[in-house]
């Protein structure tokens, strides 16, 4: 039996703390409907991004559950957001997609912690159209669209190397400046929301959680959670 080196002296999480703020959410102050509310937000975290305060603002932990439900989480940007929802891309052969595509139920999480804010969404996700995925892939810069050719997202390969090499056999086949096709199996989807939550650190752990949930008629609930 070998002797391994000591562990350095771990850092404690349970003595982990940060006191939150006094400003509060309150239901006066809210948009009448969650995407509303969200743009103010998302507008206020990208001010802090720019700032240096938060990074990559529309970072979103994106969970999903397989066809026996087991689940999985990943970050993933989000690209697009109207009154319809939440958009985002991937590759329609990665585990998410595959997930979606026997269960498409899915939780959300913005994590903005500079701000002591999340906002959960949960709802249903859906393939946006063709036209609209080709709309958006033009906009992505030029190895970025190499990118979404060279790797079989969620597939096991052997190294970097293969990796590296598929990429380079597509620059040299789609040089900078000459248009890239869209992959087939690539694409958006677009979550309607079912419910949003808004999240605000307050002191004491006695966090602000108010939370919209979709009607019938269309119209929007909101409820007061408690933390």
């Amino acid at each position: 039996m070998t002797e391994r080196d000591p562990l350095p002296d771990p850092a404690d999480p349970a003595a982990m703390r940060r006191h939150y703020q006094e400003e509060g959410l309150d239901e006066a102050g809210l948009a009448a409907d969650p995407m509303t509310q969200f743009a103010r937000w998302f507008e206020e975290a990208a001010q802090a991004a720019d700032q240096g305060l938060v990074y990559e603002p529309n970072a979103m932990i994106v969970s999903t559950a397989d066809a026996e439900g087991r689940p999985g989480s990943r970050t993933v940007l989000m690209k697009q957001y109207d009154g319809q929802g939440i958009v985002f891309y991937t590759n329609y052969d990665s585990a998410k997609a595959r997930d979606l595509a026997v269960n498409p139920q899915v939780a959300v999480v913005f994590p903005w912690h500079a701000l002591a804010r999340q906002v959960v969404v949960t709802g249903t996700a859906r393939r946006t159209g063709r036209d609209e995925t080709a709309a958006y892939f033009r906009t992505r810069p030029h190895g970025s669209q190499l990118g979404a050719w060279a790797s079989v997202q969620s597939s096991v390969i052997g190294s970097r190397s293969e990796l590296d090499a598929a990429y380079a056999k597509l620059a040299a086949r789609y040089p900078e400046g000459e248009q890239v096709p869209v992959p087939p199996n690539w694409g958006g989807f677009r979550i309607a929301p079912r419910t949003v939550e808004f999240w605000q650190g307050r002191h004491n752990r006695l966090h602000d959680r108010l939370r919209y949930t979709a009607q019938p008629d269309g119209s929007w609930r909101v409820e007061r959670l408690s933390p």
